[in-house]
């Protein structure tokens, strides 16, 4: 397994929808459903366009999908030579072709620019270029090499990494936090900036205690020096951690609520962010694997300190579009200097309210006590967490959120993460194994991470062309049995079969594991973050997607768990000069290509069997909390960003918010 197993488990959160077109049908006989603001721009520039590889049925015929549209905004009719949009507009069938990347890519900035402003887009991009795809990189790159030169085992290190990904399994909590109390009358600017001053924090105090020789002193004193040294270390990379997802959780709410009021945008905001992250995170790995052979980790951690501070001013100067509450609001109460609260908000949903923030809350607490009190006893909470979260998704949302909900838990936690045992038996000593790989950091993790970064790339092109007409399901399947299959490649080269044909293992685990794993992964992340998006309803957009997310992240840092066990469990060795790695393809076999196919094949069939581009839940049909809205109430959530919206100029919504009536 690639070097990027922790990150990966990230960024498969991060990838939303891909459509394909359908025949278009009419309904004017409903008046009750709000109908969506399209702005003038984004009209004009998505008209110019063709739409067909982006825009699904129900999204053109409305947010409903029942074809509520208002006919003074239905796209014109783009020119005649414009075969596929003509048909797309008229109705006729589609038959999905192969689209020249040089064309696709000019008409994807053409529709991007059409829908989302500069300021924006630039903040995204510095986001996760810099942070998600540059220091975020960078702490999960080093977390082998750190740890691994203190002489602590694979287990423990794969308990550390999981602490260290706890933020993003808060990623709930942030979001409804930052919903409910608006710091000086902004709800994501101050979020944002003090996560990054906690980012900050995290690698001065690296940088100090590295530049003052820290690890060396802690190797000469001893165990307890390590271990002390060790959990500060843990600490500073959960503080960069952090900053990275509350970024990412305040940027996803505010693209989110702009695809929902644009919905013909499509992907075009998601393949944008995910293309800035992978360009961060190959320059990120081109100078890690380099630096950690030679030792230079103070080095590693000043250019941590600078790309931590690279958001600081377009955040500080208004960046993410936002409009600025007031106490004036409705339901709005002042409970400190600076600070607001929402009470009207939570009062109106309390209880998805308080669901969604223990589930945010509850991924640093089982990561702590796994960590550092007991691995069996974190466990069994982590399983008691996950009943109680399953019963109570049961009894607030509806059916058909409660059977994908329980899809997601089962694939998530059936993909048991060794990770770290098969990152330490790659990149072991000749001492530890005399006839194994022996990679060093230089190739393990820059030139296998680089090229792993660039099929990442060249596999959203893939799936965007071959696999996004397909329905959830088959998709599902297929991605699965084949990521399964994909652990067969680490199984040859730890059985040294490929040396048995006259493969080197450098060339085998390049063409395999680090191109082969790499494009697997991607294909799977695709269509589940897709059902991430999908699933939310409206008026509780950020708030539900960020629920789903984090019990997603939480149950992965939970399988990390499981696998941590695993390692330890097996009496595997895997630090000093008598390693022990005999049971190490026995748990490739078992927890990576059979529990994955046995679990998460069956939880497919939980969820919807329609195309990617149809909802999978009607909201209007189940309505859902309908009948908490006063009846005095003067406007809903797609009145209010209606309004926004004719109020800019630029035609984008101002505000920052996706639920005011909610969080």
């Amino acid at each position: 397994m690639a070097p990027e197993a922790d990150k990966n488990r990230k960024t498969s959160l991060d990838i939303e929808e891909s459509s394909h077109n359908q025949q278009i049908m009419a309904n004017n006989n409903n008046n009750n459903i709000n109908l969506q603001h399209y702005s003038p721009n984004a009209i004009n520039a998505a008209a110019n366009i063709d739409p067909s590889p982006l825009i699904g049925d129900n999204e053109r015929d409305g947010p409903d999908g029942l074809g509520n549209v208002d006919e003074s905004k239905r796209f014109k009719l783009p020119p005649d030579d414009d075969e596929d949009a003509v048909n797309a507009q008229c109705g006729a069938p589609h038959h999905p072709k192969w689209r020249h990347p040089i064309t696709s890519t000019n008409r994807f900035f053409t529709e991007l620019s059409g829908f989302f402003s500069w300021k924006f887009l630039s903040w995204l991009a510095i986001d996760q270029c810099c942070v998600s795809g540059g220091v975020f990189s960078l702490v999960m790159a080093l977390g082998l090499p750190l740890f691994k030169e203190l002489g602590i085992g694979a287990a423990r290190q794969q308990l550390y990494m999981s602490m260290i990904m706890s933020p993003w399994a808060m990623k709930p909590f942030i979001g409804v936090a930052s919903d409910l109390f608006p710091i000086r009358g902004y709800n994501k600017r101050y979020f944002a900036l003090y996560s990054i001053l906690i980012g900050l924090v995290g690698c001065s105090v690296l940088l100090g205690m590295y530049h003052t020789g820290a690890a060396e002193s802690a190797i000469h004193q001893g165990q307890d020096a390590i271990q002390r040294l060790a959990d500060i270390i843990v600490i500073c990379f959960t503080a960069v951690s952090y900053e990275a997802a509350t970024l990412d959780i305040l940027g996803e709410g505010k693209y989110s609520e702009l695809m929902r009021l644009h919905p013909e945008s499509g992907s075009s905001i998601i393949s944008f962010k995910f293309g800035w992250s992978l360009m961060g995170s190959i320059v990120t790995q081109t100078y890690v694997g380099p630096l950690s052979d030679a030792g230079y980790f103070h080095v590693l951690f000043w250019i941590a300190l600078m790309l931590s501070l690279t958001p600081f001013y377009p955040t500080l100067v208004g960046w993410i579009p936002e409009k600025m509450r007031t106490v004036e609001e409705a339901g709005m109460v002042k409970i400190c200097s600076g600070c607001l609260f929402d009470r009207g908000s939570f009062r109106e949903k309390r209880t998805p309210f308080v669901v969604i923030t223990l589930c945010g809350l509850a991924a640093p607490l089982v990561a702590a006590l796994t960590t550092y009190a007991n691995l069996a006893i974190g466990l069994a909470f982590s399983g008691l967490i996950l009943m109680a979260f399953t019963v109570a998704t049961y009894v607030i949302f509806p059916n058909t959120f409660f059977w994908v909900f329980l899809s997601i838990v089962l694939g998530s936690v059936s993909s048991i993460s060794i990770g770290s045992a098969l990152g330490y038996y790659y990149t072991a000593s000749k001492e530890c194994v005399p006839d194994g790989p022996n990679f060093d950091y230089t190739y393990y993790i820059t030139v296998t991470g680089v090229v792993g970064s660039v099929v990442n790339f060249l596999a959203v092109i893939l799936y965007q062309n071959f696999l996004s007409s397909w329905r959830f399901r088959p998709v599902l399947i297929f991605t699965i049995v084949i990521g399964s299959l994909a652990s067969i490649i680490d199984l040859i080269i730890i059985m040294r079969w490929n040396i048995a044909i006259g493969i080197p293992d450098k060339v085998f685990f390049l063409l395999g594991n680090a191109i082969f794993e790499n494009l697997v992964t991607i294909l799977q992340s695709i269509p589940m973050s897709s059902v991430y998006a999908k699933i939310s309803p409206p008026g509780m957009e950020s708030s539900v997607f960020a629920y789903t997310v984090g019990i997603a992240n939480f149950c992965g840092m939970v399988s990390t768990l499981i696998g941590s066990g695993v390692i330890q469990w097996s009496g595997m060795k895997t630090v000093g000069e008598d390693c022990d790695f005999e049971d190490l393809p026995y748990l490739i076999v078992i927890f990576q290509i059979l529990v994955p196919m046995v679990i998460g094949i069956p939880a497919v069939f939980s969820i919807p069997n329609v195309l990617q581009t149809e909802h999978l839940i009607d909201w209007k049909k189940e309505g859902w909390y309908d009948d908490a809205r006063a009846d005095d109430e003067p406007e809903t959530t797609t009145d209010r960003l209606n309004e926004d919206n004719e109020d800019n100029d630029d035609g984008f919504a101002e505000d920052s918010r996706l639920e005011p009536h909610l969080l």
